[in-house]
């Protein structure tokens, strides 16, 4: 077809990932430009997502796409091979619950959970574990979110399927661990063995050393303005 597909992204990205996996799971061919958002925020960037300034973006024959899920489900729509929501009107409707969920609720509450200190990371770990344990409720008796193969819910959660472990292991945390959360935790192990995933998945070294610095870098800034 002669299309043009590019992504902009950010390597230690949970949000870029999404849509690299996505692509990968499709089958799709994409050049992808590894954008500096924290110091330069490249030409590119600028000119394709004006609004937010941020990655992931999507370029599809010059035209941009932006937001992970939004890109996710315009790749389902464009792509129709081995899709990643259901066919169904209601599991459709469903993934999309779950998902919004996932980024609107977990999100945050696990970064705080992780990064913070005191009486704020106190609370995001009560809050996050209320917060799995409705993931584990939700994902009891299946393989992955989506049943049998990883569907827009697994790569929308990615975040918990691969990088909360990599941020426990960085900053010595435990909110995600077996004996809590035994479903969720083998779900991760599934999802990170998928061949798919599994070689797309960044070094982990590089991504502990990344949210190691991150830490350093959040508490650094809240010690200066206490």
């Amino acid at each position: 077809m002669g299309e043009e597909l590019k992504l902009l992204g950010v390597w230690g990205s949970s949000f870029s990932w999404r849509v690299e996996i996505a692509l990968k799971l499709k089958g799709v061919e994409y050049e992808y430009s590894e954008e500096d958002i924290f110091h330069n925020k490249g030409a590119s960037l600028l000119k394709y997502n004006p609004v937010h300034k941020k990655v992931p973006v999507l370029v599809h024959n010059g035209k941009p796409i932006a937001e992970s899920q939004v890109i996710l489900e315009y790749i389902d729509e464009t792509w129709k091979d081995n899709p990643i929501l259901p066919r169904d009107p209601y599991e459709r409707a469903m993934a999309r619950f779950w998902a919004k969920f996932f980024d609107e609720k977990c999100m945050s509450t696990l970064w705080k959970s992780c990064m913070r200190s005191g009486p704020e990371r106190e609370k995001a770990y009560e809050e996050a574990c209320d917060l799995l344990s409705t993931l584990e409720g939700e994902l009891k008796g299946k393989k992955f979110f989506g049943g049998d193969t990883v569907g827009f819910v697994d790569i929308v959660a990615s975040f918990v399927g691969h990088w909360v472990g990599t941020i426990q292991e960085a900053v010595g945390d435990n909110v995600l661990n077996k004996d809590k959360f035994p479903v969720l935790c083998k779900w991760a192990e599934e999802f990170r063995n998928c061949p798919i995933i599994k070689e797309s998945l960044p070094p982990r070294d590089m991504i502990v050393a990344f949210f190691k610095a991150q830490r350093e870098m959040i508490t650094a800034f809240y010690k200066n303005k206490a």
